[in-house]
């Protein structure tokens, strides 16, 4: 009578691999079915506060933009003072307006780089507008920026701070890259900028510091349609 019982035992041990087996297959299967991030999400957390997000080094340049400024002016003014004096509130430090949150959509995003980071670069230069796109606010109300087009696009999300300025936090994608990389694991490709509306209808982000060529660089946003 010994011999069914240790057959039946024998028989119910060997299901406990399989089931084990399965179960593996289960969570691996849900895994792979999961939604995954994309775009401006995938770059940077949906939070409602920044600073839950930035880095201790994006923090720092954020805390040094005027002095940023004050740098990038003083050195391109020599050599381009015509240049700067011709853009206006674009490149006044002290431009910002009320009600900064910006309307979502498409736009016309054109990039100014002030002040040689390093010998042998130049203090000024001017790009000629490229295609960006700021998405709807999420319920905890920040707003996915991605610039399209260009070899430089920075792409991340808006997140509300005062009533003249939001902050921008995210990445730099480069060259031909498709996949996007998430912010604070890459000191070099992360970015932080202020968005700041500066007339009707038109908003700029500044770069203080930026990592790579120059001391501030400044994005005016003007919507395409």
């Amino acid at each position: 009578m010994r011999a069914p019982r240790r057959l039946l035992k024998d028989a119910r041990l060997s299901t406990v691999p399989a089931m084990r087996f399965c179960a593996l297959l289960l969570i691996v299967a849900v895994v792979a079915c999961a939604p995954r991030e994309i775009g401006s999400a995938a770059a940077t957390p949906a939070v409602a506060n920044w600073r839950n997000v930035a880095t201790s080094s994006d923090r720092a340049r954020l805390r040094d933009w005027r002095k940023a400024w004050t740098e990038a002016l003083a050195g391109a003014r020599t050599s381009n003072g015509a240049e700067i004096a011709a853009e206006g509130v674009l490149l006044d430090p002290d431009a910002a307006l009320a009600e900064a949150v910006p309307p979502a959509g498409d736009y016309r995003c054109r990039t100014i780089k002030i002040g040689a980071k390093s010998e042998g670069l130049l203090d000024y230069v001017a790009y000629p507008a490229f295609k960006c796109r700021i998405e709807a606010a999420g319920p905890e109300g920040t707003m996915g920026f991605v610039k399209l087009t260009g070899s430089q696009r920075p792409i991340g999300r808006l997140f509300p701070d005062r009533e003249r300025r939001m902050i921008f936090l995210g990445t730099n994608q480069l060259g031909d890259e498709k996949g996007i990389m998430r912010y604070g694991r890459d000191t070099d490709r992360d970015m932080v900028a202020l968005l700041e509306r500066i007339g009707d209808r038109r908003w700029r982000l500044v770069f203080p510091y930026p990592h790579f060529e120059s001391v501030v660089d400044v994005i005016e946003l003007v919507p395409s349609a």
